[in-house]
């Protein structure tokens, strides 16, 4: 492999390891901005927004927005948008479901996961806790940070039809152990050991399974790589890298992590909130714009969804369309559908294929099968909200929404050098 593309995606690897949670990954992203000289400003606060300055604001320690201002104001904005959650199970209120052998944790789903991958592997928990310090409520990181937890398969010799297909119920098939009814810390104990609080100070938690497995590249060329929560984190990545890299001279460049897009985007850091429309108001008015500029500029806006696609599978070709069935290190996917699920249309991506012609990045496009109906992503969602020419796009991969997923190593990169240019 290409040293470039070896240093890349062992890059997101790092960042994937160090982001077992949605509030990790915006934690990251926050504070690589602030390292690189960005102003973190708060939405509770009025916002002084100058020519020249660069900023970050986050919602719900789960979504983020980082945006730079040229020197001239700026007449339009160029934005990326990405969402930082992954499938998993959500550990509940009074976690612990304790009999005369073993001590489970209560969980239930979050989004449409592969269930049968979360099973036989180390799994830990992470995410926030919201605790009270000197009479404030104050939220804190938490990661168990070793292997805590397994959920166990069925042994084939109880179940004999292991092998021909399973409806998994989570409440009776996937609940993971975690210790032996006579000899186990409590849960939320060693949840506050971890956050280095006392437990009592626990007042709510956002706390979710991960896989603990590491992330590898692989292939005799390193042209694959595999890990937990590629979707999103990968496009998350490259869009990030691209922000960074970018000029960033002309327009008003706007970085966009959502989070709960798995579950629909219909919530207070998501893609269909108010997050990216109030962002956008704030900057235009508080750099002076009037209302019908402000307007004017959006239209003259440009927005890239960036969510990973499916790529087409090496054993199942009858899945894909016969025609628009993209191959890892193909390059970046640019996804269409009929029903306006994507909000990619004829205008948008050829704005996007024509910018990667200019930086001699490849392009795919993507299409379900005419009879097999697919998921949406943030592109049309966020357009209900604040409405500009968007393009849909995602890098290929192979087992979405498994515990452990598939990408091709050059489509980091591109995705890398189409973001940078866009900034530009």
């Amino acid at each position: 492999m290409d040293a470039v593309y070896e240093e890349i995606n062992r890059d997101l690897l790092h960042f994937i390891a160090k982001a077992p949670s949605v509030f990790h990954a915006v934690n990251s992203i926050r504070t690589a901005l602030s390292y690189a000289g960005f102003t973190e400003i708060r939405e509770e606060d009025p916002w002084q927004i100058e020519r020249g300055g660069k900023y970050v604001v986050t919602r719900n320690g789960s979504a983020l927005m980082a945006f730079t201002i040229p020197e001239d104001g700026g007449h339009a904005f160029r934005i990326t948008a990405s969402h930082g959650d992954s499938p998993s199970f959500k550990i509940k209120e009074n976690p612990e479901l304790r009999d005369a052998a073993y001590v489970r944790l209560n969980v239930e789903g979050y989004g449409g996961m592969i269930m049968s991958t979360w099973l036989d592997r180390p799994l830990s928990a992470a995410g926030r806790i919201i605790v009270s310090e000197n009479g404030k409520l104050v939220s804190k990181l938490v990661n168990l940070d070793r292997t805590t937890l397994v959920i166990p398969s069925v042994a084939i010799h109880m179940d004999r039809t292991a092998n021909g297909g399973h409806a998994w119920n989570i409440q009776q098939d996937l609940l993971p152990l975690y210790g032996t009814a006579d000899d186990s810390l409590s849960f939320i104990d060693a949840v506050a050991a971890a956050a280095q609080v006392a437990p009592e100070n626990i007042l709510g938690h956002d706390l979710y399974l991960y896989s603990r497995i590491e992330g590898t590249l692989w292939g005799e060329r390193h042209e694959f790589i595999s890990s937990a929560r590629l979707d999103d984190l990968q496009c998350a990545f490259a869009a990030f890298r691209g922000f960074t890299a970018g000029k960033k001279e002309k327009h008003i460049c706007v970085y966009a992590l959502f989070d709960n897009e798995e579950v629909g985007s219909a919530t207070n850091q998501g893609a269909g909130a108010t997050f990216l429309k109030n962002t956008l108001t704030r900057i235009s008015r508080s750099l002076g714009y009037s209302y019908d500029e402000t307007q004017a500029m959006i239209a003259r806006s440009f927005m890239i969804s960036a969510d990973n696609g499916h790529a087409l599978h090496p054993n199942h070709g009858e899945y894909a369309d016969p025609v628009n069935a993209p191959r890892l290190n193909g390059g970046i996917v640019i996804k269409f559908n009929a029903q306006q699920k994507y909000a990619t249309d004829g205008f948008s991506a050829a704005f996007f294929r024509n910018l990667c012609r200019r930086v001699e990045v490849p392009t795919q496009t993507f299409t379900n099968r005419s009879d097999i109906p697919g998921g949406s992503t943030l592109g049309n969602i966020s357009n209900t909200k604040v409405s500009m020419p968007t393009v849909d796009i995602g890098l290929p991969q192979l087992a979405m929404h498994s515990s452990y997923e598939t990408a091709g190593t050059k489509d980091t990169a591109y995705l890398v050098m189409a973001c940078t240019a866009f900034f530009e």
